[in-house]
């Protein structure tokens, strides 16, 4: 099967600040797959990269072959590490929003999703709550049928309660033949959705392995490896 992301020689500068070296990674279709790194390690440049939002400095970056732009924005969907609705819209304006940008989302899997919060399509996103609102956008991302999905700290600042809920959201409302990425630092409450990590460290890949790979040759878990690898 092809893959869905891959760079070469990817490398990003910020002024004089080298975010990402050389990056060489090919990440397959049908995965569920952590990006773990320490802050600053170039997880959410990568993630930019990707959805079009940066620019390499150099080498190459491409989504199902081709490079970021208006075609790939179609099959990608992503969720930034920050809010970026707007307090005025009720939930149904952005439905409304999300249908009439995007092809391929399912306004019956967003409705389903939200009943099942008890969150009203008429509710105000400025009476919510920072954790009902980042599950109303995640509700809006896995809600689309992507070939790739980029989630960048999906819960991080939700409470424990809240991250097993966007975590079984997002097992069951991907398409299996699509590959999801998660970039988080929370690495014990996502492990166990994962089935393949790659660790960046100071803008490389400091290691690329399947969780059987970890359990069974390491002998540790993900989390603990990764307290391995940085000592944190």
């Amino acid at each position: 099967m092809s893959a869905i992301l891959e760079c070469r020689e990817l490398t990003k500068q910020f002024s004089q600040r080298l975010a990402l070296s050389k990056i060489d990674l090919s990440l397959e279709r049908g995965k569920i797959i952590g990006l773990l790194g320490p802050n600053g390690s170039g997880k959410s440049t990568l993630i930019k990269l990707a959805n079009g939002l940066l620019t390499p400095t150099a080498g190459e970056i491409r989504i199902a072959g081709m490079p970021p732009g208006v075609e790939t924005k179609k099959i990608v969907a992503y969720l930034p590490e920050r809010t970026y609705l707007s307090d005025w819209m009720t939930v149904g304006d952005v439905l409304n929003y999300f249908g009439d940008f995007y092809e391929n989302f399912s306004l019956e899997k967003a409705r389903d999703m939200l009943d099942r919060l008890g969150i009203d399509i008429k509710d105000r996103l400025k009476t919510m709550s920072k954790g009902t609102k980042e599950k109303v956008q995640l509700i809006l991302v896995m809600s689309r049928e992507a070939e790739l999905y980029l989630l960048d700290e999906p819960i991080g600042g939700v409470d424990p309660a809240a991250r097993d809920y966007i975590l079984n959201t997002i097992i069951t409302n991907y398409n299996e033949n699509a590959t999801v990425v998660i970039s988080t630092h929370l690495i014990y409450d996502i492990e166990k959705v994962l089935e393949e990590v790659v660790f960046l460290n100071e803008g490389q890949v400091a290691l690329r392995m399947t969780v059987d790979e970890i359990r069974e040759q390491k002998g540790t878990s993900v989390d603990a490896l990764f307290r391995e690898v940085f000592r944190c």
